[in-house]
Protein backbone atom coordinates (compact mmCIF):
# COMPACT_ATOMS: atom_id res chain seq x y z
CA UNK A 1 0.00 0.00 0.00
CA UNK A 2 1.03 3.61 -0.61
CA UNK A 3 -0.28 6.37 1.22
CA UNK A 4 0.66 10.20 1.19
CA UNK A 5 0.31 11.48 4.43
CA UNK A 6 -0.57 15.19 4.45
CA UNK A 7 0.05 17.20 7.76
CA UNK A 8 -0.25 20.97 8.67
CA UNK A 9 2.62 20.26 11.40
CA UNK A 10 5.38 17.60 11.43
CA UNK A 11 8.72 17.65 13.51
CA UNK A 12 11.89 18.99 11.43
CA UNK A 13 14.94 17.47 13.89
CA UNK A 14 14.91 15.59 16.83
CA UNK A 15 13.57 18.02 18.97
CA UNK A 16 11.29 19.52 17.45
CA UNK A 17 8.08 18.18 18.96
CA UNK A 18 5.40 19.57 16.53
CA UNK A 19 3.30 16.99 15.17
CA UNK A 20 5.45 14.22 16.55
CA UNK A 21 2.62 11.52 17.02
CA UNK A 22 2.09 12.30 13.02
CA UNK A 23 5.57 10.99 12.73
CA UNK A 24 5.61 8.48 15.29
CA UNK A 25 2.68 6.54 13.36
CA UNK A 26 4.23 7.40 9.91
CA UNK A 27 7.35 5.30 11.27
CA UNK A 28 4.90 2.42 12.50
CA UNK A 29 3.06 2.43 8.72
CA UNK A 30 6.35 1.42 7.39
CA UNK A 31 7.51 -0.82 9.63
CA UNK A 32 3.99 -2.57 8.79
CA UNK A 33 4.77 -2.26 4.98
CA UNK A 34 3.04 0.52 3.95
CA UNK A 35 5.08 3.30 1.62
CA UNK A 36 4.74 6.60 3.17
CA UNK A 37 5.48 10.11 1.72
CA UNK A 38 4.91 12.95 3.84
CA UNK A 39 4.01 16.57 2.62
CA UNK A 40 4.48 18.43 5.84
CA UNK A 41 5.30 22.13 6.54
CA UNK A 42 8.53 21.97 4.94
CA UNK A 43 7.16 21.83 1.66
CA UNK A 44 4.83 24.56 1.95
CA UNK A 45 6.11 28.28 0.12
CA UNK A 46 7.35 30.49 2.53
CA UNK A 47 5.39 28.47 5.79
CA UNK A 48 8.37 26.29 6.72
CA UNK A 49 9.09 28.38 10.19
CA UNK A 50 8.39 27.85 13.64
CA UNK A 51 4.79 27.73 14.35
CA UNK A 52 3.74 25.78 11.66
CA UNK A 53 1.07 26.76 8.82
CA UNK A 54 -1.74 28.22 11.48
CA UNK A 55 1.06 30.90 12.56
CA UNK A 56 1.89 31.61 9.42
CA UNK A 57 -1.61 32.88 8.29
CA UNK A 58 -1.72 34.68 11.01
CA UNK A 59 1.37 36.51 10.50
CA UNK A 60 0.94 36.87 6.87
CA UNK A 61 -2.66 36.18 6.01
CA UNK A 62 -1.78 37.85 2.05
CA UNK A 63 0.03 34.43 1.11
CA UNK A 64 -2.45 32.22 2.19
CA UNK A 65 -3.89 31.82 -1.55
CA UNK A 66 -0.26 31.17 -2.54
CA UNK A 67 0.25 28.67 0.19
CA UNK A 68 -3.13 26.82 -0.33
CA UNK A 69 -1.48 26.58 -3.83
CA UNK A 70 1.33 25.31 -2.93
CA UNK A 71 0.31 22.80 -0.31
CA UNK A 72 -1.70 21.46 -3.67
CA UNK A 73 0.74 21.52 -5.79
CA UNK A 74 3.20 19.79 -3.63
CA UNK A 75 0.52 17.32 -2.11
CA UNK A 76 -0.61 15.63 -6.52
CA UNK A 77 3.03 15.45 -7.16
CA UNK A 78 3.52 12.94 -3.91
CA UNK A 79 0.32 11.46 -3.81
CA UNK A 80 0.51 10.56 -7.98
CA UNK A 81 1.32 7.07 -6.94
CA UNK A 82 -0.55 6.50 -4.08
CA UNK A 83 -3.20 4.67 -3.27
CA UNK A 84 -4.77 7.14 -0.34
CA UNK A 85 -4.09 10.14 1.11
CA UNK A 86 -3.96 10.19 4.67
CA UNK A 87 -5.10 13.92 5.70
CA UNK A 88 -4.19 15.75 9.07
CA UNK A 89 -6.69 18.34 10.86
CA UNK A 90 -10.01 19.24 9.38
CA UNK A 91 -8.51 22.21 7.42
CA UNK A 92 -6.16 20.20 5.03
CA UNK A 93 -9.51 19.60 3.86
CA UNK A 94 -9.19 22.54 1.92
CA UNK A 95 -6.21 20.50 -0.03
CA UNK A 96 -6.10 17.23 0.69
CA UNK A 97 -9.01 16.61 -2.27
CA UNK A 98 -6.82 18.12 -5.08
CA UNK A 99 -4.49 14.62 -4.91
CA UNK A 100 -7.73 12.69 -6.58
CA UNK A 101 -7.44 9.83 -4.08
CA UNK A 102 -9.65 8.55 -1.44
CA UNK A 103 -8.84 11.01 1.52
CA UNK A 104 -8.43 9.58 5.47
CA UNK A 105 -9.05 12.34 7.47
CA UNK A 106 -7.29 12.33 11.00
CA UNK A 107 -8.88 15.35 13.71
CA UNK A 108 -6.78 16.33 16.43
CA UNK A 109 -8.34 19.18 17.90
CA UNK A 110 -4.74 21.01 18.84
CA UNK A 111 -5.22 24.06 21.48
CA UNK A 112 -2.63 26.02 20.12
CA UNK A 113 -4.46 26.19 16.94
CA UNK A 114 -7.01 29.28 18.39
CA UNK A 115 -10.59 29.58 16.71
CA UNK A 116 -9.07 27.17 14.11
CA UNK A 117 -8.83 24.25 16.34
CA UNK A 118 -11.13 20.99 15.15
CA UNK A 119 -13.33 20.74 17.69
CA UNK A 120 -14.52 24.52 17.41
CA UNK A 121 -14.96 24.31 14.26
CA UNK A 122 -17.27 21.61 14.05
CA UNK A 123 -19.13 23.19 16.92
CA UNK A 124 -19.10 26.74 15.88
CA UNK A 125 -19.50 26.56 11.89
CA UNK A 126 -21.12 22.52 11.79
CA UNK A 127 -22.40 23.33 8.10
CA UNK A 128 -18.77 24.21 6.70
CA UNK A 129 -17.74 21.52 8.47
CA UNK A 130 -19.36 19.05 7.50
CA UNK A 131 -18.68 19.85 4.18
CA UNK A 132 -15.34 19.53 4.84
CA UNK A 133 -15.98 16.05 6.29
CA UNK A 134 -18.05 14.58 3.27
CA UNK A 135 -15.16 15.27 1.77
CA UNK A 136 -12.77 12.34 3.73
CA UNK A 137 -14.01 8.61 3.38
CA UNK A 138 -13.48 7.68 6.72
CA UNK A 139 -13.16 10.27 9.44
CA UNK A 140 -10.70 9.59 12.39
CA UNK A 141 -11.16 11.33 15.82
CA UNK A 142 -8.48 11.17 18.45
CA UNK A 143 -11.15 11.63 21.20
CA UNK A 144 -14.23 10.46 21.52
CA UNK A 145 -15.63 13.87 21.74
CA UNK A 146 -14.46 14.89 17.84
CA UNK A 147 -15.40 11.43 16.48
CA UNK A 148 -19.07 12.39 17.71
CA UNK A 149 -18.89 15.56 16.61
CA UNK A 150 -17.58 14.77 13.42
CA UNK A 151 -20.64 12.32 13.05
CA UNK A 152 -23.02 15.16 14.25
CA UNK A 153 -21.78 16.96 11.67
CA UNK A 154 -21.87 14.55 8.93
CA UNK A 155 -19.17 12.64 8.80
CA UNK A 156 -20.10 8.95 7.22
CA UNK A 157 -17.62 6.44 8.56
CA UNK A 158 -15.98 8.59 11.89
CA UNK A 159 -14.18 6.45 14.53
CA UNK A 160 -12.29 6.91 17.75
CA UNK A 161 -8.77 5.79 17.23
CA UNK A 162 -6.41 7.64 19.51
CA UNK A 163 -2.95 8.93 19.69
CA UNK A 164 -0.62 6.20 20.59
CA UNK A 165 1.80 5.76 22.99
CA UNK A 166 4.65 3.56 24.38
CA UNK A 167 3.65 1.34 27.17
CA UNK A 168 6.71 1.40 29.67
CA UNK A 169 7.49 -2.37 31.21
CA UNK A 170 7.08 -0.72 34.28
CA UNK A 171 5.81 2.54 36.50
CA UNK A 172 9.29 4.20 37.71
CA UNK A 173 10.39 5.04 41.39
CA UNK A 174 8.72 8.44 42.66
CA UNK A 175 11.59 11.50 43.39
CA UNK A 176 11.69 12.02 47.07
CA UNK A 177 10.88 14.92 47.57
CA UNK A 178 7.56 14.23 45.54
CA UNK A 179 7.87 16.26 41.98
CA UNK A 180 4.58 18.07 40.44
CA UNK A 181 5.70 17.80 36.33
CA UNK A 182 4.20 20.06 33.43
CA UNK A 183 5.24 19.63 30.13
CA UNK A 184 4.11 21.79 27.22
CA UNK A 185 4.10 25.31 25.53
CA UNK A 186 4.45 28.05 28.27
CA UNK A 187 1.39 29.80 26.42
CA UNK A 188 -2.15 30.77 27.75
CA UNK A 189 -4.37 28.12 26.53
CA UNK A 190 -2.19 26.00 28.79
CA UNK A 191 -3.05 27.27 31.85
CA UNK A 192 0.26 28.67 33.03
CA UNK A 193 -0.98 31.50 34.59
CA UNK A 194 -3.36 29.09 36.89
CA UNK A 195 -0.44 26.86 36.89
CA UNK A 196 1.75 29.31 38.30
CA UNK A 197 -0.83 30.30 40.94
CA UNK A 198 -1.46 27.15 42.39
CA UNK A 199 1.71 25.64 42.77
CA UNK A 200 3.29 28.45 44.92
CA UNK A 201 5.35 27.09 47.56
CA UNK A 202 5.33 23.18 45.73
CA UNK A 203 8.13 21.46 44.16
CA UNK A 204 6.92 22.28 40.89
CA UNK A 205 9.31 20.61 37.77
CA UNK A 206 8.37 22.45 33.98
CA UNK A 207 9.99 21.63 31.04
CA UNK A 208 8.83 23.82 27.89
CA UNK A 209 9.13 26.90 26.88
CA UNK A 210 7.05 29.19 24.85
CA UNK A 211 5.57 33.41 25.18
CA UNK A 212 5.15 32.51 29.00
CA UNK A 213 8.27 31.42 30.05
CA UNK A 214 9.29 34.70 31.92
CA UNK A 215 6.50 33.64 34.97
CA UNK A 216 7.99 30.16 34.90
CA UNK A 217 11.63 31.47 35.36
CA UNK A 218 12.84 28.20 36.57
CA UNK A 219 11.55 25.95 33.75
CA UNK A 220 13.92 23.68 31.64
CA UNK A 221 13.19 24.73 28.38
CA UNK A 222 11.86 22.08 25.95
CA UNK A 223 13.73 19.21 26.39
CA UNK A 224 14.37 15.76 24.56
CA UNK A 225 12.01 13.22 24.26
CA UNK A 226 14.26 10.76 26.47
CA UNK A 227 14.26 13.71 29.23
CA UNK A 228 10.61 13.83 29.34
CA UNK A 229 10.24 9.96 29.70
CA UNK A 230 12.79 10.19 32.85
CA UNK A 231 10.40 13.29 34.70
CA UNK A 232 7.38 11.61 34.19
CA UNK A 233 9.05 8.17 35.63
CA UNK A 234 9.92 10.09 38.74
CA UNK A 235 6.89 12.78 39.05
CA UNK A 236 4.37 12.02 42.16
CA UNK A 237 1.58 14.93 40.21
CA UNK A 238 1.93 15.57 36.19
CA UNK A 239 -0.24 18.68 36.22
CA UNK A 240 -2.31 19.67 32.62
CA UNK A 241 -4.75 22.87 33.26
CA UNK A 242 -5.36 23.70 30.16
CA UNK A 243 -8.04 25.52 28.11
CA UNK A 244 -8.23 24.07 25.46
CA UNK A 245 -6.82 20.30 24.03
CA UNK A 246 -7.48 17.71 21.54
CA UNK A 247 -5.66 14.26 23.27
CA UNK A 248 -2.40 15.77 24.57
CA UNK A 249 0.46 13.33 24.11
CA UNK A 250 1.80 14.20 27.92
CA UNK A 251 -1.27 12.90 29.42
CA UNK A 252 -1.24 9.59 27.39
CA UNK A 253 2.70 9.42 28.61
CA UNK A 254 2.11 10.31 31.97
CA UNK A 255 -0.98 7.71 32.35
CA UNK A 256 1.15 5.33 30.10
CA UNK A 257 4.11 5.69 33.33
CA UNK A 258 1.22 5.00 35.89
CA UNK A 259 1.52 8.56 37.09
CA UNK A 260 -1.48 10.51 38.99
CA UNK A 261 -2.79 13.28 36.56
CA UNK A 262 -4.64 16.41 38.00
CA UNK A 263 -6.21 17.53 34.30
CA UNK A 264 -8.96 19.87 32.66
CA UNK A 265 -12.26 18.49 30.92
CA UNK A 266 -11.56 19.95 27.55
CA UNK A 267 -11.13 18.39 24.38
CA UNK A 268 -10.33 15.54 24.51
CA UNK A 269 -9.32 14.82 27.85
CA UNK A 270 -12.57 13.03 29.35
CA UNK A 271 -11.91 10.45 26.97
CA UNK A 272 -9.02 9.37 29.42
CA UNK A 273 -9.70 10.87 32.80
CA UNK A 274 -12.41 9.60 34.56
CA UNK A 275 -12.41 12.35 37.80
CA UNK A 276 -11.74 9.74 40.55
CA UNK A 277 -10.99 6.97 38.93
CA UNK A 278 -8.09 7.37 36.53
CA UNK A 279 -6.97 11.14 37.58
CA UNK A 280 -8.51 14.40 39.40
CA UNK A 281 -10.31 16.67 37.25
CA UNK A 282 -10.70 20.54 38.00
CA UNK A 283 -12.27 23.44 35.63
CA UNK A 284 -10.20 25.36 33.74
CA UNK A 285 -8.44 28.83 35.19
CA UNK A 286 -9.66 27.76 38.97
CA UNK A 287 -6.26 27.58 40.87
CA UNK A 288 -7.80 27.05 43.79
CA UNK A 289 -9.17 23.79 42.73
CA UNK A 290 -5.91 22.80 41.55
CA UNK A 291 -4.01 23.38 44.45
CA UNK A 292 -6.40 21.25 46.21
CA UNK A 293 -6.25 18.73 44.04
CA UNK A 294 -2.49 18.84 44.00
CA UNK A 295 -2.18 18.68 47.80
CA UNK A 296 -5.05 16.10 48.10
CA UNK A 297 -2.72 13.79 45.90
CA UNK A 298 0.64 14.73 47.78
CA UNK A 299 -1.07 14.05 51.15
CA UNK A 300 -2.03 10.60 49.61
CA UNK A 301 0.52 8.34 48.51
CA UNK A 302 -2.28 5.24 48.01
CA UNK A 303 -4.60 7.70 46.23
CA UNK A 304 -1.88 8.46 43.71
CA UNK A 305 -0.89 4.71 43.41
CA UNK A 306 -4.43 3.58 43.03
CA UNK A 307 -4.88 6.37 39.84
CA UNK A 308 -1.93 5.68 38.22
CA UNK A 309 -2.72 1.94 37.86
CA UNK A 310 -6.00 2.59 36.65
CA UNK A 311 -4.41 5.16 34.51
CA UNK A 312 -1.76 2.87 32.65
CA UNK A 313 -4.42 0.17 32.55
CA UNK A 314 -7.03 2.27 30.71
CA UNK A 315 -4.00 4.03 28.13
CA UNK A 316 -2.50 0.23 27.81
CA UNK A 317 -6.24 -0.86 26.72
CA UNK A 318 -6.42 2.25 24.45
CA UNK A 319 -3.43 3.20 23.28
CA UNK A 320 -0.80 0.52 22.15
CA UNK A 321 0.94 1.03 19.66
CA UNK A 322 -0.54 -2.11 17.68
CA UNK A 323 -3.86 -1.57 18.40
CA UNK A 324 -3.60 1.71 16.96
CA UNK A 325 -1.88 1.00 14.15
CA UNK A 326 -4.24 -2.13 13.45
CA UNK A 327 -6.91 0.24 13.58
CA UNK A 328 -5.83 2.66 11.19
CA UNK A 329 -4.95 0.31 9.04
CA UNK A 330 -8.18 -1.17 8.61
CA UNK A 331 -9.46 2.69 8.46
CA UNK A 332 -7.27 2.57 5.31
CA UNK A 333 -8.97 -0.27 4.09
CA UNK A 334 -12.34 0.78 4.04
CA UNK A 335 -11.74 3.65 2.27
CA UNK A 336 -10.08 1.73 -1.04
CA UNK A 337 -13.43 -0.36 -0.17
CA UNK A 338 -15.64 2.40 -0.75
Amino acid sequence: MKVAVFTTSYPRGEGDFAGRFVADLVERLRERGVEVTVVGPEAYRGFGGSGGVVAGFRRKPWLAPVVLASMAHGLRRAARDADLVHAHWLASMLVAPAARKPVVLTLHGSGTAGRFEDLQVLAKAPRLAGALLRRARVVIGVSEQLTDAARQAGAGDARWIPNAVEIPAEAGEEADPPEILFVGRLSAEKGIRTLVDATRGLNLVVAGDGPLRSLVPDALGFVPHEEVQRLLARAAVVVLPSHREGLPMVLLEAMAHGRAVVATPVGGIPSLVEDGVTGLLVPPGDPKALREAVKRLLADPDLRRRLGEAARAKVSALSSWERVTDATLDAYAAALTV
